[in-house]
């Protein structure tokens, strides 16, 4: 180990609470690391989701032909949302 990785190792085990070794220091850092890629990305909070909803939707009512048909108007917003459907096979965060 590099001496500037040590100090670091030694900076942390003094802000522990109680006195540990630099191996059993070493050992709760790696788990701390390997445990930490194993976290799922945040969601984003409901009120967030709800105000891209709404600009979502204002974006598509400004894209749609006003003098369409209602029943092509929903074709054509529901064509917007899912996207080509060349591109619908290669998403990931939709269900198939």
């Amino acid at each position: 180990m590099h001496s500037r990785q040590i100090a670091a190792i030694d900076a942390w085990i003094a802000m522990q609470d109680t006195k540990i070794s630099r191996p059993e220091a070493i050992r709760r850092l790696v788990e701390m690391a390997l445990g930490s890629s194993n976290k799922r990305p945040a969601r984003y909070p409901e009120r967030t989701a709800a105000k891209a909803r709404e600009l979502a939707s204002k974006a598509i009512d400004g894209l749609i032909d006003r003098s369409a048909p209602a029943e092509e108007k929903s074709i054509r917003r529901r064509r917007l949302l899912k996207g080509p459907s060349i591109f619908r096979d290669v998403r990931v965060d939709q269900k198939k």
